[in-house]
């Protein structure tokens, strides 16, 4: 059976929900990880049903959120991580 490609006012509503909640919890929290974003949005938010991983989250915000959000590697812990384009926590060598 293939994909459903819908395009209904449902998918949109989420799709908007999703990219104003990540937007609001990312400039909150600079420096966030994929799997924070993903854990306030599924238990402090109740997206439960929304069916959010980090991996779809790392995905989602290059291409959807690129005009206003950046990321750049945390050398520490080895992940990307998540800000608003400027921000004071990005490093200031970041060259991507």
């Amino acid at each position: 059976m293939p994909r459903r490609e819908g395009k209904g006012s449902q998918k949109k509503a989420r799709f908007d929900r999703l990219k104003i909640e990540i937007m609001n919890f990312v400039t909150a929290n600079p420096g966030c990880s994929a799997q924070s974003i993903v854990a306030c949005l599924q238990h402090d938010r109740a997206m439960r049903n929304h069916g959010l991983t980090p991996r779809k989250v790392g995905f989602f915000i290059p291409r959807h959120l690129a005009k206003s959000l950046v990321w750049w590697q945390d050398h520490r812990a080895g992940r990307r991580v998540y800000g608003e384009i400027g921000c004071e926590a990005e490093p200031r060598d970041n060259n991507l």
